[in-house]
């Protein structure tokens, strides 16, 4: 098995002539000794054969024919042309669709902003009037918020300690 494996990898270079000494000798006998081997040997024969047939008339290969070749070169820069307004179409509806998305995004944001009913502090209608009173308590002071309109007072007392 494993003398079939490296036989079929020399197989080309002992047709060719290729193989020195011990190489040759142990291709040669083993291809004398396995049929599968020189089945694939008689394969690459008739492989050569053909070749050499098919380059005998001339004896090399015949240059190819260019002017089919510039012709499709030609050919594909006109079909590029004629594809690129397609794509350019693509591209106009791609940049309207994320121009849309950030319009939208935008009165999203703005609409959350201006959600609130007042984003400032209320003002109040009537002004505070503030003054202050002496207590009793020497070291503490009162300070009493109240507004005109409302029965509300706020007395504040700074300095008393309990």
């Amino acid at each position: 098995m494993l003398t079939c494996y490296r036989t079929r990898k020399r197989i080309g270079a002992y047709l060719d002539g290729a193989l020195e000494g011990a190489k040759a000798e142990s291709a040669a006998r083993h291809l004398a000794a396995c049929a599968v081997c020189q089945g694939e040997a008689e394969g690459l024969r008739k492989m050569r054969a053909l070749l050499r047939q098919a380059l005998r008339p001339t004896g090399r290969v015949e240059e190819p024919d260019w002017a089919a070749f510039w012709a499709g070169i030609v050919r594909g820069i006109e079909d590029a042309k004629h594809r690129a307004p397609v794509q350019a179409r693509r591209l106009v509806w791609l940049r309207s669709r994320w121009a849309l998305g950030g319009a939208l995004v935008a009165a999203l944001l703005a609409s959350m902003l201006f959600w609130e009913s007042s984003p400032f502090p209320p003002v109040l209608e009537a002004p505070v009037v503030v003054s202050s009173a002496n207590s009793d308590y020497p070291g503490a002071s009162l300070m009493v918020y109240h507004t005109p309109e409302r029965d509300m007072t706020v007395v504040w007392v700074f300095g008393v300690d309990e």
